[in-house]
């Protein structure tokens, strides 16, 4: 059991940095430092994109309007964390 632990852990780690990597590669395309219209750009964007969005839309819409600055992706991050420790802390112990 913990085995499974471990690799729910691991994927969490992997979704943490996936994350992270759609943000900067959307700050990236905003500010036009690489081009959207290059297929092996717009075909990780389209990767992160359908990863990554189904967790951060309900985020988005409890969200109030902040003007142009998106916290999701923070707030889903401290969320994963949360989750981390809780299985770190109270489940991961006591598993045999």
């Amino acid at each position: 059991m913990r085995s499974v632990l471990d690799i729910i852990l691991l994927v969490l780690q992997i979704y943490i940095w996936l994350l992270i990597a759609a943000a900067v590669l959307s700050w990236l395309i905003a500010f036009n430092v690489v081009n959207a219209r290059n297929q092996v750009v717009a075909m990780i964007g389209e990767f992160l994109y359908r990863i990554t969005e189904p967790f951060l839309r309900p985020i988005r819409a409890l969200l109030p309007n902040l003007g142009g600055i998106d916290i999701s992706p923070v707030i889903l991050i401290l969320i994963i964390l949360l989750l981390e420790n809780i299985i770190i802390r109270y489940i991961y112990p006591n598993v045999f």
